[in-house]
């Protein structure tokens, strides 16, 4: 079949975007966080809207004990993506982290709305307002 409902991606990046996903996720697995962090930047410079490894390199960045920067990418994905649970709950324990608290509290707040029983949300609230 061709056309429009084909079925086959039209995107030659497609296979070589998930090929670098998968490096970057066993490079994370293996606790190769600078070589993953270094592939998953190349890969943000050629796909620079690929919400996996925004994430993915968010994360990163928040357990590099960089939490602005995990900030910066968090805002990115919830650009595209406005209603991301995972990335929320990221923006707000890095708003935590930065002694933020009243801006993690607003994005446990529209967690709350999405995701009114998140049991992380609420641990994070209860942490935030003691």
């Amino acid at each position: 079949m061709v056309g429009l409902f084909s079925g086959v991606s039209k995107d030659p990046q497609k296979k070589k975007n998930v090929k670098k996903l998968k490096e970057v996720r066993n490079l994370v697995r293996e606790k190769k966080y600078d070589e993953a962090l270094k592939v998953g930047i190349e890969c943000l410079q050629e796909v620079p809207h690929n919400h996996d490894i925004l994430f993915t390199v968010g994360g990163i960045y928040y357990m590099k004990n960089k939490y602005s920067t995990a900030v910066s990418y968090c805002d990115k994905i919830l650009d595209i993506a406005t209603y991301d649970v995972p990335a929320l709950l990221l923006k707000a324990y890095s708003h935590q982290k930065l002694g933020e608290n009243k801006r993690a509290i607003q994005c446990c707040e529209k967690i709350k709305e999405i995701d009114p029983k998140n049991k992380a949300v609420s641990e994070l609230m209860m942490q935030l307002s003691s």
